[in-house]
Parts: C-alpha cells; sequence; structure tokens
C-alpha cells in the first residue's frame, strides 16, 4: 500500500530518477498530463546502465536517489527505470514514508491485443532477469509466445549522443528482425531510454507492428496517486523544473532540447 507524510506541502516537487537520461521520456508525459507540478529530475548517467548490475547493486543505487530527492522536498519519488522498479520498488516502499510510481513493461496491453499472438519485448538484463517481471509475464502469457530479447548496448549508445548512429541501426536491427521473422505484431519497450528509439524503429519495423511502452500509463498512475492523497499542486502556474547530472550534462540538454538548465552534481 502507498504510504504518504500528512506534513507533505502540495506544491512540493515530483522527484523523478533514472540510470540517466532515459527517463526523461517518463517526464515528459507527466509533464504534459501535469504542466503545473514542479519536478526535479536525477540521471545517475554514471552508473548507467542499471540493466547490467546485481539487485543488491541496484537497490543500493535507487535508495541513494530516493534520499537525495527527499532530502531535496520531493512529496513523490517516480522510479522511472523499469530495472530499479522490477528490482527496487518493493524495498523502497518498505523504507521510506512517501508514494513510489514504478516503471514496468507493457506486456498487458500488448497481450491483449496482439492478432498474432506473437509480442515481443525489448529489455535489459535486469528487467527481463527480475522476479516482479516474471511473474506479470505469467499473468498474461496464457496461449501468448513472448520473445524476449536483451537491449545489450543500447543505453551505452544513447547515454554517448549515439541515438541516431548507425551503429545504433545495426543494432537495432540485429535485435526487432528476428522477432519480425517469428510473427510479433507488438513490440514492448521495456526501459526508460527506448522510447527514443521510435523514429528509428519506425524505419526498420513493418507497418503493422504496433510499439508499446509504459510512458503515459505511468503519468496517470502519478495523477491517480496525487489525487488520492491530495497532492496536486493547487498554483495553476506552469511548474518549474530543476535537472541534475553526475555524467556529463551535453546528452541531457540536447534531449531536453536545451529548453531547461541542467547542473552537474555528484551524486
Amino acid at each position: 500500500m502507498q504510504k504518504k507524510n500528512q506534513n507533505i506541502d502540495s506544491s512540493k516537487p515530483i522527484g523523478v530518477f533514472d540510470s540517466g537520461i532515459g527517463g526523461t521520456s517518463i517526464w515528459n508525459e507527466i509533464n504534459q498530463l501535469l504542466p503545473s507540478e514542479n519536478s526535479i529530475y536525477l540521471a545517475d548517467s554514471k552508473h548507467a546502465p542499471y540493466g547490467i548490475r546485481s539487485k543488491d547493486e541496484i537497490i543500493k543505487l535507487s535508495d541513494k536517489n530516493t534520499a537525495l530527492l527527499l532530502k531535496k522536498g520531493c512529496k513523490i519519488i517516480v522510479v522511472a527505470c523499469n530495472t530499479a522498479t522490477t528490482n527496487a520498488i518493493d524495498y523502497l516502499r518498505k523504507k521510506f514514508d512517501v508514494p513510489f510510481i514504478g516503471i514496468e513493461p507493457a506486456i498487458k496491453p500488448a497481450s491483449l491485443k496482439t492478432a498474432s499472438k506473437v509480442i515481443g519485448i525489448l529489455a535489459t538484463k535486469g528487467t527481463l532477469s527480475s522476479s516482479l517481471f516474471q511473474e506479470t509475464t505469467n499473468l498474461y502469457n496464457q496461449g501468448i509466445e513472448i520473445i524476449e530479447q536483451e537491449g545489450t548496448g543500447i543505453v551505452e549508445l544513447i547515454e554517448n549522443g549515439k541515438l541516431d548512429s548507425t551503429e545504433m541501426v545495426l543494432l537495432l536491427k540485429s535485435y526487432v528482425l528476428p522477432m519480425v521473422e517469428k510473427g510479433i505484431d507488438h513490440l514492448v519497450l521495456g526501459c526508460s531510454h527506448y522510447p527514443y528509439l521510435i523514429p528509428n524503429l519506425r524505419k526498420i519495423l513493418p507497418e503493422n507492428i504496433t510499439i508499446i511502452d509504459s510512458g503515459y500509463a505511468v503519468a496517470k498512475q502519478t495523477k491517480a496517486v496525487l489525487t488520492q492523497f491530495d497532492l496536486l499542486n493547487k498554483n495553476s502556474a506552469a511548474g518549474k523544473h530543476q535537472f541534475y547530472a553526475n555524467g556529463t550534462v551535453e546528452v541531457l540538454k540536447l534531449i531536453l532540447e536545451n529548453r531547461f538548465t541542467v547542473l552537474a552534481k555528484d551524486f
């Protein structure tokens, strides 16, 4: 059950963290749905990708990020990382007296909408190997083939500003074209970095394949939880946003289209 410290001021910011810049895809959806909300974003690029780390490491990093966001006064924490959600969110909810929003691969909508009964999921090793992911998969795989593919190397390329590189296109083709050959009609993106791949994936995949990510669903859940605890910002002015990165700030600035200042911070 979600918890809330009764003394939280509704004008306080939403805290968002990810193992780098990918969680900005989630932040964008939240900002579009809740434009009056203030926010603080942590890009833990120094430790990206989380998907190659052990569960204990992921929990420690998630604990550190949460503590920093709470120190800055955040009223709710969005774990904008599939790997951190599937490995650490139960721990975080038990330790911290604040609501948490997680992100999981959108297997349910893909499994409900597939006509071919074959869906693909592109995700990190940390997500695919987690017990939470396996539990979710087992709920929706009756009569459906789910093809899992680790996206090894994708996060590193994105974090190094090589989103549209030839290397990225070749890597994506090697991952998704075998799924196409097996008859998928839905591709689930199981990492918050991956929505930034959609333009390239559209060029690679046949038109009949639907690409699904979790961004809008996470934004809707964030709004629902804020409403539940009476934490929606009552100020209707546009929200103010702070972005911090412990790696290079240039790629994060680029992803944000230079609309915001990004501060370098060691955390």
